[in-house]
């Protein structure tokens, strides 16, 4: 077939020969799809404004009920039916018609859509209203308490802490800084749910140390037990610090037992020391010193009893200890006015005597004079007689008094030493007699001297029974 010549009219399809040109549209035909459009969205807008009173109400009785924020179905329909109408009808009004009627219906569309999201707000903004309201007049449950945080991981070892440093740990209000692998012992208590253990100081003040580690978890289970804890002890104030517990060990506390009291026994005795002995023999000291020793003194009798005078006889501050056991028997009477060495228990109950239960007696040789009464010119004076005699400087004077059985004749120290007093001696009396005490001076320094002769209870010299003067003038 040929080609048409250039400027030819084109051949017209046998079926499209006779076909008219396309009629426009009818202007009328898009104003009522424009009217109809608008009614639907009115619908659709009224239905939604309906809703919201709805789920006004369902959310007073959700309040009133205190229920749990749960959605009513009737909440749900209303809202799903306001959500499909304007999404689902209006586009598909808007796709069946011509494009110009899409561009008339877009606007109301567009103003649909938004209608419809605020009542949907207002509803949600009343249903949780509601539900605050809900909470608000439900009981009030307090929240638990968060864990408190615990070391759990222990740090590398340290230096071992010296003896030193321990001090300084276990003393109250020293020892802040103090940092060493040790061991404590002591009582354990919760502090803010946090086990601590509480140790005894040196100077017997608590010390509370917190408990750290691994094992923290499992201690507070030994509340009041006795526990003891090794590790690395780090004392962070003067009254206390922290434990990286490393081993621990706890024991039962043991059962409050009624402590019966101890049959009373005598003390153990021991040996009295050299010091101890020298006070038991000096006067005024060593009151309740007992114990095992070994004492000299001149032997003398009060009555029936023996005593021995260790130390400033014919004083008012006489030691003389009554001698008791089984070395005390009538056989010592011919050792009375010697010197005797005793060994046993001496038990000074004051600061002028005591007893002495004697195990042993050794006589000793007489200490030889200190003043020889040869050649010596001597007064003597017999009995209790208050009387004034004249003594010669440097010659002697004797006073002869009976004894009576617990009694002892003495007088004052400081005037024994003003007028020189030498002896004291003890006389028993002939065939059982009265015993005597002579009394014998040298006086040093001229002069009028008053002396005063007490008779005292023997062992308690501050017990005086009666008493009687001499006056004593001394010349050149």
């Amino acid at each position: 077939m040929a080609k048409p010549k250039s400027g030819a009219k084109k051949t017209t399809p046998a079926g499209k020969a006779g076909a008219k040109p396309a009629a426009k549209k009818d202007n009328t035909a898009r104003l009522d799809l424009i009217k109809n459009a608008s009614k639907r969205v009115a619908k659709a807008t009224t239905k939604l404004v309906k809703a919201v009173p709805e789920a006004a109400k369902v959310a007073k009785a959700a309040v009133k009920k205190a229920a749990l924020p749960e959605k009513a179905p009737e909440e749900k329909a209303p809202k799903a039916a306001a959500a499909k109408a304007p999404e689902e009808k209006a586009p598909k009004a808007a796709a069946a018609k011509a494009p110009a009627a899409k561009k008339a219906a877009a606007p109301p569309a567009k103003t649909a859509t938004a209608a419809a999201k605020a009542p949907a707000a207002k509803a949600a903004g009343g249903k949780a209203s509601g539900k605050a309201g809900g909470a608000a007049s439900a009981p009030v449950v307090p929240a638990a308490d968060r864990p408190r945080p615990r070391a759990t991981k222990l740090p590398p070892p340290g230096e071992p802490l010296t003896k030193r440093e321990m001090e300084q740990l276990l003393t109250a209000g020293e020892g802040r800084g103090v940092t060493g692998e040790g061991s404590l012992k002591g009582r354990l208590v919760l502090v803010n749910d946090m086990p601590n253990l509480v140790v005894v100081g040196r100077d017997k003040r608590e010390l509370t140390f917190l408990l750290q580690g691994p094992d923290q978890e499992v201690l507070p289970a030994y509340v009041d037990h006795k526990v003891s804890v090794s590790g690395l002890i780090r004392k962070t104030t003067n009254h206390g610090g922290v434990v990286d517990v490393r081993k621990y060990s706890a024991k039962k506390p043991e059962a409050e037992v009624v402590e019966v009291a101890p049959a009373e026994t005598e003390p153990r005795l021991r040996y009295l020391s050299p010091g101890e002995v020298s006070m038991v023999t000096a006067a005024g000291m060593g009151a309740g010193i007992k114990g095992f020793a070994s004492i000299r003194g001149n032997l003398e009798m009060t009555g029936e009893e023996f005593v021995l005078v260790v130390s400033n006889g014919g004083t008012r501050q006489q030691v003389s200890f009554l001698i008791e056991g089984k070395a005390a028997s009538k056989g010592l009477r011919k050792h009375v006015g010697h010197t005797l060495q005793l060994q046993g228990v001496v038990d000074k109950t004051s600061g002028w005597g005591g007893r002495i239960s004697a195990e042993t007696v050794e006589p000793r040789p007489s200490e030889a004079r200190a003043v020889s009464r040869d050649e010596m010119e001597l007064v003597h004076i017999e009995g209790e007689v208050p009387t004034s005699v004249d003594v010669k400087l440097n010659h002697g004077l004797t006073v002869r008094l009976p004894e009576q059985p617990g009694f002892t004749w003495a007088i004052e120290p400081t005037v024994a030493k003003r007028v020189g007093l030498r002896e004291a001696n003890f006389e028993p009396g002939p065939n059982g007699g009265p015993a005597t005490r002579e009394f014998f001076f040298t006086p040093r320094n001229p002069g009028t001297f008053e002396v005063e002769f007490f008779l005292a209870k023997a062992l308690t010299p501050g017990q005086v029974d009666r008493s009687f003067k001499i006056n004593v003038t001394v010349k050149p």
